[in-house]
């Protein structure tokens, strides 16, 4: 089967799986605080869940994340994993969590085939962890990490979305936080898409900035290293079980290198996070049950569209309508 590439020559390997709009935070740089969700019927079945991800191992993904909204809240979550971790030719399973249900959840995923973790983290301040999450409890997350360590996933990472005003001033004690528990670090620069009620120019800060709160601390090195996606690492020479890494989309566009395509939990294929357009999978997923190949073709010729860059600013401007959380996290 002819594998997947776009009209760049970029292979395609890496698909973003939304199993859920659903979360129980409503992180502030995520959505607003007043939600509506999508309807049952708009949203992927699990089979049709696992049905997208054999298809598109298929045609040669070789790494799937589940993200959501908050992946863990989908009933049936475990099993899913099961079964696409599961796949012929999937070299790694791996999921997007806000960790507030991993305390129960963290050592049934392990032994469901999931390899690695990314936790968001935004603040080690309780009060500022709420104001930011709105309705999270920051111990609940803490619990969560250390289940998650004693599961024995192959990785963890943390992911912190700074930003000025609410927790920039924190990224030094969370980088101490990552070395202490032997985990690895990602910074994400704030991302303009839907309108979260408030302007994100005013706390927008870039990777140089956090790179240079952490240098205050810490010697770093650069690294070639990837992981399969966007971020590009430091490493920190007294500590090098710990990776810091830096996640872009403003200061250091990554999309020369995109292998990556995303699926909305209504079905939707994103071609890219920062561009509006997408294709309708889940209308050819309902109408054609038995047979794979009219979702296979229309991936090839989607793949070709596939913008060369986003046009992502930083001025504060909502630039994509869609919120993060119907974009696959």
């Amino acid at each position: 089967m002819t594998r997947l590439r776009d009209a760049h020559d970029r292979a395609i390997d890496y698909l973003r799986l939304s199993v859920t709009d659903r979360c129980d935070f409503r992180c502030v740089y995520c959505m607003a605080e007043d939600m509506t969700f999508l309807p049952r019927q708009q949203v992927l079945g699990l089979e049709e869940l696992e049905r997208v991800a054999r298809i598109f191992v298929g045609l040669g993904v070789k790494k799937i994340r589940l993200t959501g909204g908050e992946p863990l809240v989908r009933q049936g979550i475990v099993g899913l994993c099961e079964r696409i971790a599961a796949l012929p030719g999937l070299r790694e399973l791996v999921m997007t969590t806000n960790g507030s249900q991993l305390v129960r959840l963290a050592a049934p995923l392990v032994r469901a085939g999931v390899k690695r973790l990314n936790i968001s983290l935004d603040s080690l301040d309780a009060e500022k962890f709420h104001a930011i999450t709105r309705t999270g409890q920051l111990q609940q997350v803490l619990d969560g990490i250390d289940a998650a360590r004693a599961a024995g996933f192959e990785r963890i990472k943390l992911n912190a979305v700074v930003m000025k005003g609410r927790n920039a001033e924190e990224v030094a004690d969370l980088v101490d936080f990552a070395i202490a528990g032997g985990l690895d670090l990602s910074f994400i620069e704030e991302m303009p898409l839907g309108d979260v009620g408030r302007s994100r120019g005013e706390s927008f800060c870039s990777s140089d900035e956090v790179k240079a709160l952490i240098a205050e601390r810490h010697a770093l090195i650069d690294s070639a290293e990837q992981s399969g996606g966007p971020a590009r690492y430091v490493r920190l020479p007294e500590h090098p079980q710990t990776r810091i890494g830096f996640i872009s989309p403003h200061s250091h566009n990554f999309c020369a290198t995109c292998n990556r395509v995303r699926l909305t939990v209504e079905g939707r294929l994103l071609l890219c996070l920062g561009h509006e357009h997408s294709v309708d999978l889940r209308a050819l997923l309902r109408r054609h049950p038995t047979s794979d190949q009219p979702l296979i073709d229309t991936i090839h010729a989607a793949l070709q569209r596939k913008p060369w860059r986003h046009e992502f600013a930083s001025n504060g401007e909502v630039q994509v309508l869609r919120f993060m959380n119907a974009s696959g996290g």
